[in-house]
């Protein structure tokens, strides 16, 4: 009986021998968590992610997360009778609201996530970009068809403070960061993508790798022809794709190409719709979604021919700020 006790158990220890040499490279590593998607809104999916972020902090890492929460803003939005209006594939956001993307973000989305991580101890600690001034940004204009376009609230970041966030790591604690920021031009406040904060401040802590759920299972190679996803390739790989993406995934893949270009070691956008999404990318040999890497370590030419010259575009959803 003990024998075939031991024999049942054998799987387990094979996932953990498998996990070893993943958990050495990365142990004492800071890694940036972009929180999105439906992982967001998905009960099960929240949960999951939670004990992931927990798992990594008692494996050694120190993780990092970044939120936004687009669909909970359009919620409350609606119900305050605010229209949710894009342009450029942000969100116009008028100071209204402004008021309830900060109080969504730092007062519904934080907390739960907050909340969910401190189940399995005192480890989370809620903070947005204006706290310590974190993200400092100015205003944020996009140039459509040629002319830059007023679109309310919405930011540009200018600067980094890594201050508060590296006293957090260094106290064990687990930074949750909403992505807003105050201006130091006219002292707004202002709603920041949350892809590009988190690749700005994956750069600014010398990020391991910067991580990016999203609900699809990575960047496609030729889509929708074929849901094929490119495992593997460099920034420069990545630059040539860019203006053939889809407007929601552009600033994901931006972000990533940021991160590695500022020395961030890997940026992997992950399907956030899988559970364990994350341990599966950092602590299995096959690892899932998309890794981006610095020029050098990618695909060999005749592979990214085959995989991605012929990418049209990628299915996301819209490229909301938060």
């Amino acid at each position: 009986m003990s024998t075939a006790r031991r024999h049942t158990a054998l799987p387990k220890a094979e996932i953990l021998i498998e996990a070893l040499p993943w958990l050495t490279r990365h142990n004492g590593k800071v890694v940036v968590i972009k929180f999105g998607g439906n992982a967001m809104i998905d009960e099960d999916l929240k949960a999951a992610f939670a004990q992931d972020v927990v798992f990594l902090r008692q494996a050694g890492l120190k993780p990092v997360v970044v939120h936004g929460g687009g669909p909970q803003i359009n919620a409350q939005l609606d119900k305050q009778g605010l229209v949710s209006e894009f342009k450029a594939g942000l969100r116009v956001t008028t100071p209204e609201a402004m008021d309830v993307v900060r109080m969504v973000l730092a007062g519904q989305v934080q907390r739960e996530l907050v909340g969910l991580l401190n189940q399995h101890g005192p480890l989370a600690v809620g903070m947005t970009g204006e706290d310590a001034h974190t993200i400092t940004a100015t205003k944020h204009l996009p140039e459509i068809d040629g002319e830059s376009v007023d679109i309310g609230r919405v930011g540009e970041i200018t600067a980094i403070d890594t201050g508060a966030i590296e006293a957090l790591l260094a106290d064990g604690r687990i930074p949750v960061i909403s992505s807003i920021a105050r201006s130091a031009d006219d002292h707004h406040v202002y709603n920041v993508n949350a892809d590009t904060a988190a690749a700005a401040l994956a750069a600014a802590l010398g990020a391991e790798t910067l991580m990016v759920l999203t609900d699809v299972e990575g960047l496609y190679a030729d889509w929708p022809n074929s849901d094929e996803v490119i495992s593997r390739l460099t920034v420069s790989q990545l630059e040539k794709l860019l203006p053939e993406l889809s407007s929601g995934m552009v600033p994901k893949m931006e972000g990533c190409l940021h991160a590695v270009r500022n020395g961030v070691t890997t940026a992997r956008v992950i399907d956030g719709r899988v559970q364990h999404s994350i341990l599966l990318e950092i602590f299995t040999d096959e690892g899932i979604g998309t890794m981006v890497v610095p020029d050098g370590q990618g695909l060999d030419a005749q592979e990214v021919q085959t995989q991605a010259v012929q990418t049209q575009e990628v299915q996301t959803q819209g490229g909301d700020p938060a």
